[in-house]
């Protein structure tokens, strides 16, 4: 499996302040957080606290609402009673759903200053806001820049981005406002990096980071993969989302891979899975994808090999803290590098989970027991 904790020596974090969303720390020597947004419509309280759960049992730190209306506002105070997570209100144009957000409680707020009205209304929204020391993430997309930096800079350049950023951030500073937080997204890599890059030199405020409309499950967390590690490298993320045309569970079970990967942070099962070939004589495809479902409830950090063949197989199983080496119409399941049991191939999912449910409740109790 390698030296896992070699794996991030590189990775310098950029110094921040630090802000609290909730009780979630951000910025400094935080964690690198998680976070995601609601994809139901606000206003259907019921749909939007189920989702809320779901997303929180995937690890999500951090949920991100849309408030676009007064009925949102209302819902918005009932979703508050029923979750225990901090929610963070998205507010675009209206500043009186800002100030109706903060009345119902939420943990933060999304804005550009520049969209929400004159100077009068921003200084409301941001007294406000400082007066219940909830944070403000100034969230910045190449989608939406203003004409005249479009103009200036002929598009929606990284050089542009950052001056909308910084804009923004001089609003909230020039009325002593410092619970800041910076999003600046693109939905190309190397655009989004420079935009980073550029902001990074003009302020220490910690930074919400990703690829923004990255694409489906698979095109969307190939590129959000390539463009996080980039920012991640160079320590430009204190908080992250994965942005994806998919459910929000599994833009945090993408998210946590990329972190895992990284050896930055590492929640549920490490599966080792083989890429089959002629060689396997087992319905490997029906098999790993059916493990893979059954174990995306454990939050243990464990290492789980399945494999489909004599070659590789019992070398990878017998190195994971857990694993599968099948053969002819068998499975061999290993614990610890030492032989536990031979299963016949219709009993391999059942009971292959079982036993991992089983180390991984083992293992759980065992870290608990030393901390």
């Amino acid at each position: 499996m390698g030296n896992k904790d070699s794996l991030n020596l590189n990775f310098v974090r950029r110094k921040t302040r630090k802000i609290k969303i909730g009780d979630v720390v951000i910025g400094g020597d935080a964690p690198i957080v998680v976070q995601s947004m609601t994809k139901t419509d606000t206003r259907d309280r019921k749909a939007t606290i189920s989702q809320i759960k779901r997303m929180k049992e995937a690890g999500c730190e951090i949920v991100r609402i849309a408030v676009p209306d007064e009925e949102a506002v209302e819902a918005l105070g009932e979703i508050r009673k029923e979750v225990k997570i901090p929610i963070i209100a998205d507010i675009h144009f209206d500043y009186r759903m800002a100030l109706a957000s903060i009345e119902k409680g939420v943990d933060g707020l999304r804005i550009n200053p520049g969209n929400i009205g004159k100077k009068a209304k921003v200084k409301e929204v941001v007294l406000a806001a400082k007066d219940k020391a909830i944070p403000i993430r100034i969230g910045v997309n190449s989608g939406s820049l203003e004409k005249d930096l479009l103009r200036k800079y002929n598009g929606a350049t990284p050089e542009a981005m950052a001056e909308s950023a910084l804009r923004h951030v001089r609003i909230l500073e020039d009325l002593e406002f410092n619970l800041i937080k910076i999003s600046l997204k693109a939905s190309d890599i190397f655009r989004t990096l420079k935009a980073y890059q550029l902001l990074a030199e003009e302020v220490d405020y910690p930074f919400h980071s990703g690829i923004t409309e990255a694409g489906g499950i698979i095109s969307g967390s190939v590129k959000s993969s390539i463009g996080l590690a980039l920012l991640l490298s160079q320590g430009l993320a204190d908080t992250i989302r994965v942005s994806l045309t998919a459910q929000p569970e599994e833009e945090v079970r993408v998210a946590f891979l990329i972190l895992s990967s990284l050896g930055l942070r590492s929640r549920g099962p490490n599966i080792i899975s083989c890429p089959i070939c002629g060689r396997c004589e087992v319905d490997m495809f029906k098999i790993s994808e059916e493990i893979e479902k059954r174990l995306a409830s454990i939050k243990e950090h464990i290492d789980v090999a399945v494999m489909g063949c004599v070659v590789n197989g019992p070398g990878e199983a017998k190195e994971a803290d857990i694993g599968l080496a099948c053969g002819r119409g068998i499975g061999v399941i290993f614990k610890k590098g030492k032989l536990l049991r031979r299963l016949e191939e219709d009993e391999i999912v059942p009971e292959f989970v079982k036993e991992v449910k089983s180390f991984a409740k083992k293992a759980s109790k065992l870290k608990s027991s030393k901390e």
